[in-house]
């Protein structure tokens, strides 16, 4: 096999949605870099040529899970006018993109105590994703009078409203989907009438 199909980003992608697969259904310590060779139809030499380990392989594929969040967020944002409007959309679409096929397999790597500090670091700061999403909603509310926040308070309502979005998400996997909407509704509400503007 030729060098330039060795490297090629086809062999890159087809490797990552593999394991992505498998990760999904078997979790992670239970997927081998064996299971994804067999699976992709590469050797083990092509996956450990595009990824160093299987913690490496997954950090990539949760990496480019909140790359599609940002853009996803992104897309449906530009339809909403006000920040108020665009915190109700953002709790919609958290409630509808926090089950990814990834989501268990990152919480087990994360809470492995076997699992190296940098993955663990870099799997932690995905949040930065969403965090600078919620913080660029408040600061836009603040900007038009909406919101009546200080500067200096917009990092940490951001950090307050992701904990509540967070929390809520929880309960994905105990309540029916309409009551849970019902709960992300609400607690928007009661979170803008808490910091709601003068104007």
């Amino acid at each position: 096999m030729n060098k330039r199909h060795y490297d090629s980003e086809e062999t890159r992608s087809v490797i990552a949605e593999k394991a992505a697969r498998l990760f999904s259904q078997k979790g992670f310590a239970g997927t081998s870099i064996a299971d994804i060779s067999r699976e992709s139809g590469f050797s083990k030499g092509h996956i450990y040529y595009h990824f160093e380990n299987k913690e490496k392989l997954l950090v990539y594929l949760a990496l480019e899970t909140m790359s599609s969040w940002k853009e996803r967020w992104e897309s449906v944002s530009a339809g909403y006018g006000t920040a108020t409007q665009k915190l109700y959309a953002m709790a919609h679409f958290v409630q509808n993109n926090y089950k990814t096929p990834l989501l268990q397999a990152g919480q087990e790597v994360a809470s492995n105590p076997a699992t190296s500090p940098e993955t663990v670091a870099q799997l932690m700061g995905l949040a930065a994703t969403p965090m600078h999403a919620y913080y660029e909603i408040f600061k836009l509310g603040v900007e038009t009078g909406e919101f009546g926040l200080e500067e200096s308070e917009l990092q940490t309502t951001g950090f307050l409203f992701g904990t509540l979005m967070g929390g809520l998400c929880q309960h994905l996997f105990t309540m029916e989907a309409e009551p849970l909407e019902a709960l992300f509704r609400q607690s928007v509400k009661i979170f803008v009438e808490g910091i709601r503007g003068k104007g």
